[in-house]
């Protein structure tokens, strides 16, 4: 049978009747509110998309596999050493060189303060084989000295490495708060930096666009896409400025976005930052060419609470950023909330992206993603999002001015407060953590437990020992290899004032839930006990079984152990095991019918009982009124505000 009959025996079925049979299912239901949810920019995801017509697919830098990027971040050079040979020899083939005090080292990183520092993380390492990203936030330009004294020490030719310098003065200080030195003192030190690279046969990347601190402080994805281009804009109009031309500029800048466990999302973001900046390029007068795109998995998404969950979260964070066209990615270790993660974290980190590329397969195919119907059209209306978000930011005078004005950090706030009422009503579940959370967990190891807290001091160094803040860049790398320390590197600001602005925090959306698992822990370190919610199951097993089970869930988010039993239709026995139970929380759990004849009566046993608040599984309807005269304080149900009901339920569970 050729194809034109196949074609004749079953014609292609039509959007209209799939949209007939939809409708028969959902009886008469709101399309809209069942079956389409809409991302914190308001897009809407639809349940169907038809096949995209026309779409081409969209380049990377390079075909073929992506690298595999490990951090380097333990504060012992030596240490640091031997964790990045064992992922090498592994399989990573990239760095990521995670300094101490950058904004992403969490308060680990190198401690990196002179070249043999720099040397001795790096010894074994063949730079002229693997890529490497430096990470040193507000410390880049010094840190990359050194990087390029190592490589002179060691007998590379610059032209030879593959190397990310990671500069992004800007990301820096919207994650610090200040700036070193002005804006235009700033600026030429960025293209007098370039001017060095450029003669010594540079061919890496010097300057990035990060996404990262936006992400963390809960940015939309249009946002994130915004910030990175404008950021990438402004980078470009420095470097002009100073005498490079906008070819040699855009060549010294790569990027940098979040991947996080929203598939979709996540590989049109990715697709929509080449189209974008392509924009940008044809709107400079250039011919685009494919950008670098680094990508690394959301901190915002990680938990410390069951964080082997965190293995599915980034291993879906990997899957999108692979087929959404990154040219390398770096997972952060599934106990990186925890602490400093140790080998075998990190193993698995590595063994997420080489499953993917190796057993999966998923580098074979040039852009995946192109021509379905999804993905092609949220990439279409994300990139109309962010386009109009960045423009609103030139408006205000570029990324620089709307952040010093607040404005740009006014805006994540809204989209924060958003997620965050999200998290709390667990319209958006982190498993593990808000939904079926384990508060049996053993613990996991870490190399080092998360530190508090800290911030960074200004060196007591003299200022007439240290170098000037407006010495050439060919000078710091020379000072570099003569065995000048990052202190004398950094020397001190000169001109006008410092550049402030209002910091933009970091942020895990799995903090708040966290924060009252730790009071139940307190208070089972101080008691012995967990504190407890007895569930007065009512009826048969058929009738309580499923708001059982999601009463139990719904505590045991908060650390309040729950007491499960067969159910009562006795309220003498309903009381006697109350008592027994130990338990100060109750919570009435069976159908809407039996809450109809029984839940009255149930409420008044566990009042006189003495449990001080009795909650019931579901929604008061119209006898809440009612139910409350009898003692029933709260309702739990989908949607409610979980994290507000377990406040309250810790402060009586624990008074």
């Amino acid at each position: 049978m050729d194809d034109l009959s196949l074609a004749a025996d079953f014609p292609q079925a039509t959007r209209e009747q799939w949209l007939k049979l939809v409708e028969g299912v959902l009886k008469g239901a709101d399309f809209q509110k069942k079956l389409v949810s809409r991302s914190h920019d308001g897009i809407a995801i639809q349940p169907l998309y038809p096949k995209a017509k026309g779409s081409a697919p969209i380049a990377r830098e390079q075909a073929g596999r992506w690298r595999v990027s490990q951090r380097v971040d333990h504060p012992d050079p030596q240490k640091a050493n031997e964790l990045a040979l064992l992922d090498l020899e592994g399989g990573a083939d990239a760095l990521t060189l995670v300094t101490h005090r950058a904004p992403a080292a969490r308060g680990f990183g190198v401690r990196i303060d002179s070249l043999d520092d720099l040397d001795r993380a790096l010894t074994g390492v063949m730079l002229d084989l693997i890529h490497l990203r430096v990470d040193a936030g507000g410390h880049g330009r010094q840190m990359a000295a050194l990087v390029l004294a190592l490589a002179e020490r060691r007998g590379h030719q610059l032209s030879d490495l593959s190397l990310d310098l990671g500069l992004d003065p800007i990301g820096a200080m919207a994650a610090q708060g200040r700036m070193s030195a002005s804006w235009d003192a700033v600026a030429q030190r960025m293209g007098d930096t370039l001017s060095h690279l450029a003669a010594q046969g540079f061919g890496g990347r010097a300057f990035l666009a990060d996404g990262r601190v936006y992400h963390e402080a809960g940015a939309s994805e249009a946002q994130e896409l915004a910030v990175v281009l404008a950021t990438g804009l402004g980078t470009l109009r420095a470097l002009e400025v100073r005498g490079h031309s906008l070819d040699a500029a855009r060549r010294a800048i790569s990027f940098l976005l979040v991947a996080d466990a929203d598939e979709f999302l996540t590989v049109a973001k990715l697709r929509a930052l080449r189209r974008l900046w392509a924009r940008v390029e044809q709107a400079c007068g250039l011919e685009p060419k494919p950008i670098r795109l680094h990508a690394e998995t959301a901190w915002r998404m990680t938990t410390r609470r069951d964080p082997w969950v965190n293995m599915l979260r980034t291993t879906v964070a990997v899957f999108s950023a692979g087929i959404g066209g990154a040219d390398a990615i770096t997972v952060l270790p599934l106990t990186a909330a925890l602490g400093l993660p140790d080998a075998f974290a990190r193993r698995i980190a590595r063994n997420t992206q080489a499953i993917l590329l190796d057993e999966s397969n998923l580098f074979r195919v040039a852009d995946p993603a192109a021509g379905a119907g999804g993905f092609e059209a949220l990439t279409d209306a994300l990139c109309e999002k962010a386009w109009t978000l960045f423009q609103e930011i030139e408006r205000e005078g570029g990324i620089l001015e709307s952040l010093k004005s607040g404005t740009l950090q006014a805006r994540i706030a809204a989209v924060r407060a958003q997620r965050e009422k999200a998290v709390a009503t667990r319209k958006e579940p982190i498993t593990g953590t808000s939904e079926f959370p384990n508060i049996n967990e053993a613990d996991v190891s870490v190399l080092l437990p998360m530190p508090t807290a800290e911030k960074s001091t200004a060196s007591s160094s003299s200022p007439s020992s240290l170098a000037s803040a407006e010495t050439s860049f060919a000078s710091l790398v020379q000072m570099a290899g003569q065995g000048a320390n990052l202190p004398q590197l950094a020397g001190t600001a000169s001109g006008p004032s410092p550049v402030s602005v209002a910091p933009l925090p970091s942020i895990r959306t799995a903090e708040p839930f966290e924060r009252l698992r730790d009071r139940a822990d307190a208070y089972r370190t101080k008691t012995g006990e967990r504190p407890k919610v007895f569930l007065a199951n009512l009826g048969p097993i058929s009738a309580f079984t499923a708001r059982a089970t999601f009463a139990k869930n719904f505590f045991e988010a908060g650390g309040i152990e729950a007491v499960m039993n067969d159910g009562f239709s006795d309220n003498d026995k309903l009381r006697q095991a109350y008592i027994e139970s130990k338990a100060k929380l109750s919570c009435i759990c069976s159908t809407d019918e039996i809450y109809e004849k029984h839940a009255l009566d149930a409420a008044e046993t566990l009042r006189s009982a003495g449990s001080p608040l009795i909650s019931l599984a579901g929604r008061p309807g119209e006898r809440e009124e009612q139910l409350t005269r009898t003692g029933i304080t709260t309702f739990i149900y989908a949607g409610c505000d979980t994290l507000e009901v377990l406040s309250r339920a810790l402060d009586e569970a624990c008074a």
